[in-house]
């Protein structure tokens, strides 16, 4: 009588997927190339790195104090390497990786990946985006205050991998300040750190990511973060980023670089001009929905071209809001008036003073009518006294400066030729910034490991936030690869609502995948429900990816 075949079934989903980009980049040669092996060891660190990603992605909330767990049921050794097994995937190997990472320098050793996979996916990098955001954490991470807080890079960021891997490994950089300070998750009773991004406008791509203190200013740092990082650079790129970059000493640090940035309305030559401008100086934009006027400024001494942007949308957006905000201001008003009426003046020049002040305050309205009446007390020892009589009036010119200037904002460019960046191109590649914006979306997803980062030290945590950005270099990477390939093609795959697009998100192609599994049978393997539609799919990702499901 014949046993039966061993049989195993291992779940295999969407991590071939990440699996094989992780591959495309050689990232686990990488870390290892940076960081050293050890003979002997089962789980080398860019394995272990390789298997972070793959819990990072997995879209289970399963965070790293799960570690181990994840793996259960799924085909590490086919995923990961020959002989690692879930239970070498332990807590203290994790923590031993992120120690040697911490040391190795973090930042350097991201740029380094993330610059020559960029090269090698055919990233275009005309046009690179800065922004930072907040992650918030639980526990108390006490900080050392001796530590040298003015240092913005603990290693030499121009570093390729050679490079890096050189570096000494006994003098590891100082940890960041987990601490108070604004939140962008509204959590301001948490400490937190923050994270500096810097991505391409093609894909979204992440060439820069940094740990920073949780109370660090971006006003502060941009303007070094960008310089530092052109040094690895030897694209004529333009560097764009928000109102933080617009100071004058970031602009005088910037100066040999091409940027993009948008004007804060504090500064006064910024303001004035947004309220002056009339409807006849603007031009309809090719964009639909905007108008600009193109002005000129030397602001902190550097040749500038502004860019007066308005808005139809945001204008109308503002026009409301106005007309909510007046409402709310006079009741404010009448109720300073009348508290202001109930009080005696020794004479009528201090009532009438005294109501021009009040009146200098309001942002829509002022008083009218101003006059002051004598009154006698009932006891005739007092001497007479004046009382404020006047109404309040809705201040017409102030409200139409305010209209004039809704919907209105300013971007700034040190790039003078109209030709090299016109006007449209201006709005459009600021436009683009949100590709920072969607990175830092797609980290706080709860399905992300990052929703709670609870890590017992800061250099763990900063370790942990290098896996963050290989985590959204692998997701950018694989999801701009596969609508490169579909637009090539000039193919289209149903996204969730059953529609044909050429730009599915790889969250929905990672759905796609669930219940693929990896059967091994008498130790030959096989993939079951491979249907026609993820074959399909998979004809447009690279062969490093259809590898892991037997193809090719």
């Amino acid at each position: 009588m014949k046993k039966n075949p061993e049989i195993t079934v291992q779940n295999l989903d969407h991590l071939g997927l990440v699996a094989g980009i992780i591959d495309r980049i050689q990232i686990v040669e990488k870390i290892n190339q940076l960081v050293g092996c050890q003979p002997g060891e089962i789980v080398s660190p860019g394995h272990a790195v390789k298997a972070m990603i793959l819990n990072g992605l997995g879209l289970v909330s399963a965070p790293l104090y799960l570690f181990s767990k994840f793996f259960e049921g799924k085909p590490t050794e086919h995923l990961i390497g020959k002989g690692i097994k879930p239970e070498h995937l332990n807590d203290d190997r994790l923590g031993r990786v992120l120690d040697k990472l911490y040391v190795t320098g973090l930042s350097q050793t991201f740029t380094a990946i993330a610059l020559e996979a960029a090269i090698k996916f055919d990233v275009g990098l005309n046009t690179v985006h800065l922004d930072s955001s907040s992650f918030h954490l639980h526990g108390e991470y006490k900080y050392d205050a001796d530590r040298d807080a003015g240092s913005l890079f603990a290693l030499p960021i121009n570093s390729s991998i050679n490079q890096v891997s050189s570096m000494n490994h006994q003098e590891a950089p100082l940890p960041i300040h987990i601490t108070y300070g604004y939140s962008r998750d509204h959590r301001p009773d948490l400490k937190q750190f923050i994270i500096d991004l810097i991505c391409s406008g093609d894909g979204d791509v992440p060439l820069f990511f940094k740990a920073a203190d949780g109370n660090q200013t971006d006003s502060a740092v941009f303007g070094q973060i960008l310089s530092s990082f052109k040094q690895q650079l030897n694209l004529d790129s333009l560097f764009v980023a928000d109102s933080a970059l617009y100071t004058a000493k970031n602009l005088e640090i910037i100066k040999n670089l091409k940027w993009l940035s948008r004007v804060p309305l504090g500064i006064k030559q910024a303001k004035n001009l947004i309220s002056q401008l009339t409807e006849a100086e603007f031009v309809e934009s090719k964009i639909p929905g905007y108008r600009w006027s193109q002005q000129y400024s030397d602001y902190a001494g550097i040749p500038q071209r502004w860019l007066v942007v308005e808005s139809s949308v945001r204008r109308q957006a503002d026009l409301r809001r106005i007309e909510k905000e007046i409402q709310k201001l006079e009741q404010e008003a009448r109720q300073k008036l009348r508290q202001l009426s109930l009080q005696k003046f020794a004479c009528e020049p201090d009532a009438i003073e005294a109501a021009i002040q009040l009146s200098s305050k309001f942002k829509y309205h002022k008083l009218t009518h101003i006059h002051a009446t004598s009154f006698t007390s009932v006891k005739k020892t007092d001497k007479p006294g004046y009382k404020l009589q006047a109404n309040i009036e809705i201040d017409h010119q102030a409200v139409a400066r305010e209209m004039q200037q809704s919907g209105r904002f300013i971007l700034a460019t040190n790039v003078l030729d109209s030709d090299e960046l016109d006007p449209d191109k201006m709005l459009s590649t600021y436009k683009q910034q949100q590709s920072a914006e969607r990175g830092f979306s797609f980290l706080k997803d709860p399905l992300f490991f990052t929703d709670s980062v609870f890590l017992k030290s800061s250099e763990r945590i900063e370790s942990l936030a290098l896996i963050l950005g290989l985590c959204l270099l692998v997701y950018t990477l694989a999801q701009r690869h596969l609508r490169s390939r579909l637009v090539q093609s000039q193919a289209k795959l149903k996204n969730q609502l059953g529609q044909l697009t050429d730009r599915p998100t790889l969250r929905w192609i990672f759905q796609c995948f669930q219940a693929v599994h990896l059967l091994t049978i008498s130790s030959v393997k096989q993939i079951s429900n491979l249907t026609d539609e993820r074959l399909e799919i998979l004809r447009f990702f690279p062969n490093t990816c259809r590898s892991y499901y037997l193809l090719d």
